[in-house]
């Protein structure tokens, strides 16, 4: 395999380039949509609202294709190892925060879908501008939009929790234990 092969690849020490971009831009849209979603529900005028939700509904759906992509990439390109020398407890912490980042970027972005999906007029969409946003749901599960609203808030806010917890563990490992985890997700590695 040649050098410009093997750095898409995950490898044994770093994540590979594409692992990279799929996290780095998850990162930045998940933080944009948690934000900008308190945004346009706590600070913009009721009237105003509906093209704030359908940019923020794109997005998301934008978003719970990068997840699939995501985790179709590793699929086939396993993750680095951690390093040998981390307890046992820490390791499997470690993997079950990730697995549960995943299904919360799941169980927010298909809320949020249930919603797009219950206001009066459901909010449509085109993927790449070829691609229909199919509905999940339609106007009967009006009902249910409140649970489906509080599964959206209540999951973003916990994922938010779970990504600053993430965020600070990989400092922890960079500046405390300087065990080199951080830089395997860095873009000069």
């Amino acid at each position: 395999m040649n050098a410009a092969g093997s750095t898409l690849r995950n490898g044994p020490a770093a994540w590979g380039h594409v692992a990279k971009l799929f996290h780095w831009l998850s990162a930045v849209l998940i933080l944009f949509l948690v934000g900008y979603g308190w945004w346009m529900t706590h600070l913009v005028e009721r009237a105003g609202r509906l093209i704030h939700y359908q940019l923020h509904s794109v997005i998301g759906w934008y978003v719970l294709l990068l997840i699939a992509l995501r985790l179709a990439w590793r699929a086939f390109n396993p993750a680095p190892p951690l390093p040998a020398e981390l307890p046992r407890w820490e390791r499997a912490t470690a993997h079950a925060a990730h697995w549960m980042l995943y299904v919360l970027m799941f169980v927010v972005s298909i809320s949020g879908w249930m919603v797009a999906d219950t206001f009066r007029q459901p909010i449509e969409a085109t993927l790449f501008g070829l691609v229909p946003v199919p509905h999940l749901v339609d106007a009967s599960h009006r009902s249910y939009r409140e649970a489906m609203e509080a599964t959206h808030l209540v999951s973003s806010y916990v994922l938010l929790g779970l990504v600053a917890v993430h965020a600070a563990a990989a400092l922890r490992h960079h500046f405390f234990r300087k065990n080199g985890v951080l830089r395997r997700m860095a873009w000069g590695v």
